[in-house]
């Protein structure tokens, strides 16, 4: 499957390709475009858009985009995802950054790579997807401490 977004991504923009490929369809490919192009790019392509207004995939009902996608797929009964995701989301809301302790953290590091490379999105995902593997195997290993 084609999904497509803006080019130049944070934090939900590389967080939900990461998501995308580990929990709903392995083989996806990943486009990153000038914002106005993303419908059309879209309706031509028969691509699945994400992270852009006007879509279900996401910011929908104060949810962020990666959350938006834990729905639409029923990956909800993870705990570890449910756990990442409330990161991802004090990471990619403005006004929730306070809503998790490692929110600050993950903002920041999302930010020193989008500086970095900046339309350089697939590669950003190269970087950052180990990241996001650590912290769903931190998660899983809280959790199982805590059982």
């Amino acid at each position: 499957m084609k999904w497509v977004t803006h080019e130049s991504a944070n934090v939900d923009r590389v967080a939900c390709p990461w998501l995308i490929k580990r929990f709903v369809d392995p083989d996806a490919e990943f486009f990153y475009v000038p914002a106005a192009e993303v419908h059309a790019i879209a309706e031509r392509d028969g691509a699945i858009s994400y992270d852009v207004p006007n879509v279900e995939l996401g910011h929908v009902d104060g949810r962020c985009s990666f959350e938006s996608i834990i729905l639409k797929y029923d990956l909800g009964g993870d705990p570890a995802l449910a756990a990442l995701a409330r990161v991802v989301h004090a990471a990619d809301v403005k006004s929730d950054l306070d809503s998790s302790p490692l929110g600050p953290g993950l903002k920041a590091i999302a930010r020193g790579f989008k500086e970095m490379l900046g339309t350089d999105d697939h590669r950003k995902i190269e970087l950052e997807s180990p990241m996001y593997d650590a912290l769903y195997r931190y998660f899983q290993l809280e959790l199982d401490t805590a059982r």
